[in-house]
């Protein structure tokens, strides 16, 4: 059977490395949520919390400007 969550539950395989980024740059999730609206991502600061706490999935489209505001590529965020 099919399960579209992690092993240990999670909805995305993300939320841990965006945390350990954001936390390495010493930003709150605001500001996660602050710098993915100035690239024109609508997302508030508990949605950040939900995706780094891997209760959200996460899209395609957020990936791409996760990725973006933390300087990283994708390939890096999706990394176990």
């Amino acid at each position: 059977m099919f399960t579209n969550r992690t092993p240990d539950g999670r909805n995305n395989i993300c939320g841990v490395k965006v945390a350990m980024l954001r936390k390495g740059l010493k930003i709150s999730q605001r500001e996660v949520a602050d710098r993915l609206q100035l690239i024109g991502l609508d997302i508030d600061k508990n949605a950040v919390q939900r995706i780094e706490s891997g209760q959200r999935f996460v899209t395609d489209i957020e990936l791409i400007s996760l990725a973006k505001v933390f300087s990283t590529t994708i390939e890096e965020l999706l990394k176990t």
